[in-house]
């Protein structure tokens, strides 16, 4: 009987020339697995990642338009409230100006007829420094044109040295405070004569006249 020895195991047999590690497949090392999973890992991270990136672009984008749009509303708000504000101002120095507008007239027709002195003239140019503090400026001069936004036409008549209507007379001055006309500038007006030449026209053809009989033939 043939004894086996312990602690030796049976190798299966291997061709001659070859070495005993040849015969067992070799299984496939840890760094291996992981060389080869390793693209498909990242590409999917990138991917995973740029996604993210535009969708934070994308709220980025929308977070700005909204906050563009919010800072236009506030300044069209602050803009509306100025105007108000301005408005609501002039109404109220309108109303109060207009109020004093007689008393600015008696002392205007006190000063043209040389009445305006001692005391008196001295409350009257306080009362005209003080409406002018608050904006009232006057307006309104012979020789200017028409305006019928600004001027009222009380008295109408014709002249031969006009070439459209002119203002010839300023009866009450007109007032304005801003933009706003408190009170038009009352005027008498005058019209080029009808049929007449103006003044200037025949002055210009006498020069002509005068200039074509100097010459020579």
């Amino acid at each position: 009987m043939t004894e086996e020895t312990p602690g030796f195991d049976e190798k299966p047999d291997v061709p001659s020339g070859a070495d005993a590690d040849d015969a067992e497949p070799k299984a496939a090392t840890p760094s291996e697995e992981e060389e080869t999973a390793a693209p498909a890992g990242d590409v999917q991270q990138t991917a995973a990642l740029t996604a993210q990136l535009d969708q934070v672009r994308t709220a980025l984008n929308e977070r700005t338009g909204d906050l563009q749009r919010l800072q236009a509303e506030y300044q069209n708000y602050r803009r509306r409230v100025e105007r108000d504000r301005v408005a609501v101002k002039e109404v109220a120095a309108a109303n109060l100006l207009t109020d004093l507008l007689p008393v600015l007239d008696d002392i205007g027709r006190a000063r043209e007829h040389g009445e305006l002195v001692g005391g008196f003239k001295a409350v009257a140019e306080s009362v005209e420094t003080v409406v002018a503090k608050i904006g009232l400026q006057q307006f309104g001069k012979e020789g200017e044109p028409f305006d019928p936004t600004i001027h009222e036409a009380l008295m109408h008549s014709y002249a031969p040295d006009v070439t459209e209507t002119t203002c010839v007379a300023i009866l009450q001055p007109g007032y304005r405070i801003g933009e706003r006309t408190i009170r038009p500038a009352r005027v008498a007006v005058a019209e080029p004569q009808p049929g007449a030449t103006p003044a200037a026209a025949k002055e210009e053809k006498a020069d002509d006249e005068e200039s074509g009989g100097t010459e020579e033939v």
